[in-house]
C-alpha cells in the first residue's frame, strides 16, 4: 500500500496533529507500506525541500508566512502534483483543517484517487477573530466540496462529529477513530523542573487564547502548595508572565517553552497531576491527555461541550472534569488531586484506559483497516 498524507506541517515541528501524523505515517512503514507526506515548510522558509525521516518521505513546500495559523504556499499545487508523480501513492490521506488541501480538488491526479479526510477539528464560524470568520466564509464551499468528494471521513469522537456543522450532511461516510500515542521507552523525573514544593502540576500546549492556561494560573494562585510547568510556547506567552507575576505566583511557575521528546517524558514522569485547561471546541481531542494517560499520571480537564475531551477521560474514573473557564472548580479539584492515594488509582485507571483505547498499536489498526477497505472501495 501507498500512502499520501498531506498536511500543515511535520516533524521535527511540534502538535497535536504532526506527532500523530508522524507516529501513523512510521508505523504503517513497520508494516511494510510505503508512506510519504507532503506539508509546509516553517513560515519564512520559501524553498520547497525533500528528506527522509524514519522511512517516511517528506516534502515540504516553501510557505511565504502563515496568517490566521494559515500557511500561504504559491507552490503547493505545484508540489502536490509533482509529488503524486513521483511516488504514485494509492490513497491521499488528507488532515484538515489546512486549505492547502483543496488543490487537490483541482488537481487532475489527485481527483483520480481516493481520499480519506481526517478531520482534527472545526474551523470555528463564530471565531472572535473578525478576520477568521470572513476567512472561513470563503473557505466553506471549497472544504464542503473535499468533504462531498472525499471517499471517507474521520472524525476523532463521536461527540465532536455530532457537533461539527461541517460533518452533519455526511453521516454515513464518517467513521470514528481517535487518536493513539505509542509506547514511551521508561523515564526519569525531572523533578527539578518544578519551581517550588507541594503538588507538581504539568500542562503543555501552545500558548493561544482557547488553551485557557490563563484559568489555570488564576487556579494556581488558590492552591498555595501547588506550583506548575507550562510547556510550550505561544502568541500569549508575554500576557501569560505578566498574569503570573500580578497573582503573586511568579515563583510557582516555570514557562519552560518547547521541550524535546526526551524531556517532554522526563516531565510527564515527574508530574503529580496533568492539566488541559482549554475553553472551547478548539481542543477537539487532547493528544497530551493521552500522553499522561501513557505516564500514568491522573488529569484534570476542562469538559467542554461539543469536544472529545470527556470521551479521553473517565470523569472520577481516570481523572477529573471542571467547566471550562471556571478557575475555582479547576483550584476545587487541584485540591483534590493533593490526596495522593487517589492520584495513584486514577493514574493507574488512566494507563489501563489508554492501553485498552487509545494506544497507536489499537487506533493505527483501524485506520490501516479503513485504508484497506477505501482502496476496495475505488477498485469496486
Amino acid at each position: 500500500m501507498r500512502i499520501l498524507h498531506v498536511g500543515k506541517y511535520y516533524a521535527p515541528q511540534h502538535g497535536g496533529i504532526e506527532r500523530y501524523t508522524r507516529s501513523m505515517a512510521e508505523w504503517c512503514i513497520a508494516r511494510g507500506d510505503a508512506v510519504a507526506v507532503l506539508a509546509h515548510q516553517p513560515p519564512g522558509r520559501w524553498r520547497s525541500v525533500h528528506d527522509r525521516i524514519g522511512g517516511v518521505d517528506v516534502y515540504r513546500a516553501g510557505c511565504l508566512a502563515a496568517p490566521l495559523y494559515t500557511p500561504l504556499s504559491p507552490t503547493f499545487p505545484l508540489q502536490l502534483a509533482r509529488v503524486i508523480g513521483e511516488f504514485r501513492p494509492d490513497l491521499l490521506h488528507l488532515h484538515l483543517p489546512n486549505p492547502s488541501c483543496v488543490t487537490v480538488l483541482a488537481s487532475g491526479a489527485a481527483r483520480r484517487l481516493p481520499w480519506i479526510a481526517h478531520w482534527h477539528a472545526d474551523v470555528p464560524a463564530d471565531a472572535p477573530d473578525w478576520r477568521m470568520r470572513a476567512a472561513y466564509r470563503a473557505y466553506r464551499p471549497f472544504e464542503q466540496r473535499l468533504l462531498r468528494k472525499a471517499t471517507a471521513i474521520v472524525a476523532t469522537s463521536q461527540p465532536y462529529r455530532d457537533a461539527s456543522p461541517a460533518l452533519q450532511p455526511f453521516p454515513d461516510k464518517t467513521r470514528i477513530i481517535p487518536l493513539g500515542v505509542e509506547e514511551a521507552p521508561p523515564a526519569s523525573p525531572m523533578d527539578s523542573a518544578w519551581p517550588g514544593d507541594g503538588l507538581r502540576v504539568l500542562a503543555v500546549g501552545r500558548l493561544s487564547r482557547y488553551k485557557g492556561f490563563d484559568v489555570l494560573l488564576r487556579a494556581l494562585a488558590a492552591v498555595p502548595s501547588a506550583s506548575l510547568v507550562l510547556v510550550g510556547e505561544g502568541e500569549c506567552e508575554n500576557e501569560l508572565r505578566t498574569l503570573a507575576h500580578r497573582s503573586g505566583i511568579e515563583s510557582r511557575v516555570s514557562f519552560a517553552g518547547a521541550l524535546d521528546d526526551d524531556a517532554l517524558l522526563r516531565c510527564y514522569a515527574g508530574t503529580d497531576v496533568f492539566v488541559l485547561p482549554s475553553l472551547d471546541r478548539g481542543e477537539a481531542f487532547g493528544m497530551v491527555l493521552l500522553e499522561a494517560m501513557r505516564a500514568r499520571k491522573p488529569v484534570v480537564a476542562s469538559a467542554v461541550p461539543g469536544s472529545g475531551i470527556a470521551s479521553v477521560v473517565g470523569d472520577g474514573e481516570t481523572g477529573l472534569l471542571v467547566a471550562p473557564g471556571d478557575a475555582e472548580a479547576l483550584a476545587a479539584a487541584l485540591r483534590t488531586m493533593q490526596d495522593a492515594a487517589l492520584r495513584d488509582r486514577l493514574g493507574s485507571a488512566g494507563h489501563a484506559r489508554w492501553r485498552a483505547r487509545f494506544s497507536l498499536a489499537e487506533t493505527a489498526a483501524r485506520m490501516r483497516t479503513l485504508y484497506e477497505e477505501v482502496l476496495a472501495h475505488a477498485i469496486g
